[in-house]
């Protein structure tokens, strides 16, 4: 593409690979090697259980990647001649990888330039394969082909292969599949199926997935519903009203996905709002989000007796940077605000943390990474998981969170891990309804 090749010429092909792009957070927060990746890192494809995966070293791709030349080989075909059919918003379709790009916009990721957003497709098309070499060229310089993909084949087993079946065992395990209600985030269109077909949950839950899927990005927020406590399932989802609900003239940085929210009622007739979201990296969604749910839920007479649950990845920090990052207890007092308490109390303590991750340079969030010695410092160690409900609905009668699946959380493990496939902690809490005179638990 002409529009970018003064971006190579003026710049990037000058760059030292380590210290001018590997370490440059800079590129990392305007998202030019990630998003192309998080695109085309693995790909669900119409009519396969195993997705289609770009020829790198961070993904399952389990083909040959021993010199730079066998990796730009099956590089370039897998992005510009390989049509692979997949399910998006308008039906099947057959596309190319490099086709299902999505423009970069500065009012999501205001690190980028006005002239970088407006080529910024061909931009990331660019900029995620000098970060694919760069990867090849490192890991075959230093260590031996054989040594470091046998080490990426055990990773890619567990850590990928396992991922969604490993997660669905948890759930089917005795400790959660007793929930009346589950949500999750990011989830994505396989999960759902595999979900469904796996007899204990499909007997279990109502599993319920947004109308309008993320098919591109593949991220979606999922609720289940305990079929015993909510016979009938959803009554209707209501996503579009709180998306219509955000105060004009403000752009607030949710995708298609984020968000699921639906109205459904108990067995004894209590009705409620269930709601699942995922917020953006930097949790400056979050609280808009949440305003347009309850400015939802007063607005329409339908839905102004039901009782709130809400489960999300708020993204909120022990430390904020302000105006760039949502601090923790400025979102208790936003919940508050608004009627509503969390498993966490009024006031959540900012070091009750429910991510511990750290990224090395093997990923394409280049701003995000750090050596192991900073993994503590530096990484992604933050109270970002919240169940809100109505303060004047519940209380809470017991609080568990979990980054091991089996109801126990290490508070110096770095997670995911080889057996535990999340990078957010289990967040679970059993709440009795306060008005209920016999103390009913949900």
């Amino acid at each position: 593409w002409e529009s970018v090749r003064s971006y190579w010429d003026t710049d990037f092909k000058d760059r030292k690979i380590v210290s001018g792009f590997m370490k440059d957070k800079l590129l990392g927060s305007k998202r030019l090697a990630s998003m192309p990746d998080r695109i085309t890192n693995t790909i669900n494809v119409v009519g396969s259980d195993e997705p289609v995966c770009r020829p790198t070293i961070i993904n399952m791709y389990d083909k040959d990647l021993s010199s730079l030349d066998k990796w730009w080989s099956a590089w370039e075909e897998f992005m510009f001649d390989t049509s692979l059919e997949i399910q998006t918003k308008k039906g099947m379709e057959q596309k190319a990888p490099y086709e299902m790009l999505q423009p970069i916009k500065k009012s999501k990721y205001p690190d980028i330039t006005e002239d970088e957003e407006k080529v910024s497709l061909p931009l990331q098309t660019m900029c995620g394969a000098i970060f694919d070499a760069i990867l090849v060229h490192i890991m075959n310089t230093v260590t031996t082909p054989d040594e470091w993909q046998g080490i990426k084949s055990n990773i890619v087993e567990n850590l990928n292969k396992k991922k969604v079946p490993r997660t669905l065992e948890i759930l089917e395990s005795s400790i959660y599949i007793g929930s009346d209600i589950i949500t999750l985030q990011e989830v994505s269109g396989s999960f759902i199926d595999q979900a469904k077909s796996r007899p204990s949950l499909d007997k279990t839950f109502h599993i319920i997935g947004p109308e309008n899927m993320d098919s591109v990005r593949d991220q979606n927020s999922v609720i289940f519903l305990r079929k015993e406590t909510f016979p009938d399932g959803a009554s209707a989802e209501i996503t579009s009203l709180v998306e219509s609900s955000f105060e004009q003239g403000v752009t607030v940085p949710v995708a298609k996905g984020d968000i699921l929210a639906i109205t459904t009622t108990d067995r004894d007739g209590v009705p409620f709002v269930i709601a699942s979201f995922h917020g953006d990296t930097n949790g400056l969604a979050t609280k808009p989000v949440l305003t347009a749910t309850m400015k939802a839920i007063s607005s329409d007479s339908n839905l102004a007796n039901r009782k709130l649950i809400f489960g999300l990845d708020a993204n909120t920090y022990e430390k904020a940077k302000p105006g760039k990052q949502q601090d923790v207890l400025d979102f208790g007092k936003h919940y508050v605000s608004h009627g509503l308490s969390s498993c966490w109390g009024d006031v959540p303590d900012p070091q009750n943390y429910t991510t511990y991750n750290s990224r090395t340079y093997l990923q394409p969030q280049l701003n995000k990474a750090c050596k192991k010695s900073d993994k503590r410092s530096n990484g992604d160690v933050n109270p970002k998981d919240f169940i809100l409900f109505g303060k004047d609905d519940f209380e809470v009668d017991s609080l568990w969170k979990d980054n091991t699946g089996d109801k126990v959380y290490l508070e110096d493990t770095a997670f995911p891990t080889l057996s535990f496939p999340s990078d957010h902690g289990i967040l679970a809490t059993v709440l009795v309804a306060k008005s209920s005179a016999t103390g009913d638990e949900l």
